[in-house]
């Protein structure tokens, strides 16, 4: 039996046409047929899957870290990324501690597919509301030297607006250094001096977005959720008006969603944990305070250029500006977040043994009480301990999340 295709993409890293051309050898040896889609982002990847023979896809990219990192993403024939046992699997394979005997007496074939990164394109606008245009609006738009920097232009431009790019150029060398969704201070300064009605700043791979209003405030992803929450609620689009969000989600986002009736759950940091909520609950809007957002009405993938095309059609639809919005939506709780470098691995996996720690947290949870929250995490992607403390009182905040982080790099060189 021959099987399906496999789609390969890839980021703008240096290290991107390297990988590909390896998971490309690889994947040929096993008799398997490849597609290449050349630079796009990873939700194009989800979507061609899910719309295509192809029985999976592979995105290369390591998101929002640095140029030097590179990470690959796998994609099952649904659109949803794989399990995180099959992953699991499959970087024991990569790491070299499995062996697979070749059992394949053909070869596939490898060939360049552009054709599909336009159907993306086209299914984005068909996405949106009926009619909907952009005229009038003038959007800045930072595209990190990544995967969005050609698509991202055409599309909003394509709808009416008029557009302002910046880092618009694909750069191994420099993609999400000092800029995209994770530095927005620049895309707050050209929103202000171009006075742009809105801005967004996607990550290297474009999974994700994250806004900024017209006074160059930031609109992160609990923003997002809240607005299109609103949204879909009032179109009887939301079952049990339900939103999944993860436990970085700002305590105010949540007490605002519920106060108006709505329903919150809370999973762990990652889109993958948020999807498996929204899968197993039949949640159909989820996402992460960083920009992840996912719609089940429209992907099975966090799409940073979706959601901000949806953000930009619902301000316009609304007749009043993204601040205007942003005024009458939520206050959130003063959030501080500390990163504390913690080279050792296993260290870093195993600070939840450290007496000395599990105390400091403990005391500083009774001190907060009802009004405040502390989350301490090792980070998925980057060798970092993350110390997050959320209260009403912002000076609570600076002193719990100074002590917690004392303590943490004391734990790191012990």
């Amino acid at each position: 039996i021959t099987p399906g295709p496999i789609a390969i993409g890839q980021d703008s890293r240096n290290s991107s046409d390297m990988l590909a051309t390896a998971i490309t050898a690889g994947l040929t040896s096993a008799g398997v047929e490849v597609w290449h889609l050349g630079l796009c982002p990873t939700p194009c990847i989800s979507f061609c899957v899910g719309q295509t023979d192809a029985i999976g896809g592979v995105m290369i990219s390591a998101s929002h870290n640095p140029p030097e990192d590179n990470g690959i993403k796998f994609f099952g024939s649904n659109g949803t990324k794989l399990s995180q046992d099959l992953t699991q699997q499959l970087e024991t394979a990569l790491r070299g501690k499995a062996n697979f005997a070749q059992t394949s007496q053909t070869w596939g074939k490898s060939c360049y597919r552009p054709e599909l990164v336009t159907g993306y394109r086209e299914f984005l606008t068909r996405s949106l509301p009926s009619g909907i245009d952009f005229q009038g609006l003038r959007i800045v738009l930072d595209l990190a030297w990544g995967a969005s920097v050609s698509l991202a232009p055409q599309v909003f431009r394509a709808l009416g607006a008029e557009v302002i790019c910046l880092h618009d150029t694909p750069d191994g060398d420099r993609i999400n250094v000092n800029c995209g969704s994770t530095h927005l201070q620049l895309l707050q300064e050209t929103v202000r001096e171009f006075q742009a009605d809105l801005g967004f700043a996607f990550d290297g791979d474009a999974d994700r977005v994250m806004a900024v209003d017209s006074r160059g405030r930031v609109v992160d992803g609990d923003y997002i959720l809240y607005l299109w929450g609103q949204q879909l609620q009032q179109q009887e689009l939301l079952p049990d008006n339900l939103i999944i969000a993860t436990v970085m989600a700002n305590l105010g986002f949540e007490r605002a969603w519920q106060k108006q009736g709505g329903q919150f759950r809370r999973t762990k940091v990652g889109d993958r944990y948020v999807q498996a909520e929204m899968l197993a609950t039949g949640a159909m809007l989820g996402g992460e305070q960083s920009g992840h957002i996912l719609c089940h009405h429209h992907s099975y993938s966090g799409d940073g250029l979706q959601t901000a095309l949806h953000l930009t059609a619902l301000v316009q639809q609304s007749g009043n500006s993204l601040a205007e919005l942003i005024e009458e939506s939520f206050q959130t709780y003063p959030q501080r977040l500390s990163n504390i470098r913690v080279e050792d691995r296993d260290r870093r996996a195993n600070w939840q043994n450290c007496d000395k720690l599990q105390k400091a947290i403990a005391q500083a949870e009774n001190a907060l009480g009802d009004e405040g929250r502390v989350l301490i995490r090792a980070s998925g992607t980057e060798p970092l301990i993350r110390v997050m403390v959320e209260a009403a009182c912002e000076q609570s905040v600076h002193h719990w999340t100074d002590e917690l982080s004392r303590t943490v790099r004391q734990y790191s060189l012990a």
